[in-house]
């Protein structure tokens, strides 16, 4: 055993993994980030080769430990885009009971943005209104998905969980982070245009990942007791 929930990497492959994060943690030196949050920002140095998001990720004093007490409550995961819930791995969110909503690619939706002119992902957000209260919210490709929760927030007393604001590109992607920023519920963000599914994938599974250590160490005084 491993001790992981779901461990589906070989022993090379755990391997690779371990020295790939030794690499990152070597070559970011003498970073800044508490434990809990470098876990987040190396996940994310990880998956893009990318060593600006060291000082690119800004995380509210909060965002972990609601993130991960999200994660083991089962909490929705509401994602802008397919391709966040496509990279997610399935059988750890099977096992917190973690399910992954979408709805920018609904019938409903596009038409409604269509008839109101505005974005899908805006219609998507509102669509998942119930969802978002209590859940996390994922965007990493929409900037206009992640202006309309932070309209939530503060016009609608909305309050997830958890903010991840990671959209990519030159459109308000940059200003729609500083909108997330100025947020007074827990968040996760990555300052200026880059960003992505992947990085909202990485900040995903190193809280899935953190809800795991928890769970474990809890276990281990469970049985110590």
């Amino acid at each position: 055993m491993t001790g992981r929930v779901t461990d589906q990497l070989t022993g090379k492959g755990r391997r690779i993994e371990a020295d790939s994060f030794a690499i990152v943690d070597a070559e970011a030196g003498d970073h800044g980030w508490a434990p809990d949050a470098w876990q987040v920002v190396r996940r994310v140095v990880h998956a893009t080769a990318d060593f600006d998001f060291v000082r690119l990720m800004a995380l509210s004093d909060d965002a972990v430990a609601a993130g991960v007490a999200a994660v083991r409550r089962g909490a929705p995961i509401v994602a802008d885009v397919g391709m966040i819930a496509a990279g997610l791995s399935a059988p750890r969110l099977a096992h917190f009971g973690c399910a992954v909503h979408s709805h920018i690619a609904d019938p409903d939706v596009i038409e409604r943005a269509k008839a109101e002119d505005t974005t899908r992902a805006v219609m998507a957000m509102r669509k998942a209104r119930e969802l978002l209260e209590g859940g996390i919210v994922a965007v990493g490709n929409a900037p206009t998905a992640l202006l309309e929760v932070a309209r939530m927030v503060r016009e609608e007393s909305l309050r997830p969980a958890l903010v991840v604001g990671v959209p990519v590109g030159f459109v308000s992607a940059a200003e729609s982070k500083e909108a997330a920023l100025a947020l007074s519920v827990p968040h996760i963000v990555c300052r200026g245009r880059k960003g992505g599914s992947p990085v909202a994938v990485a900040v995903l599974h190193a809280l899935l990942a953190l809800a795991e250590q928890a769970e474990r160490a809890e276990a281990a005084r469970s049985a110590g007791a």
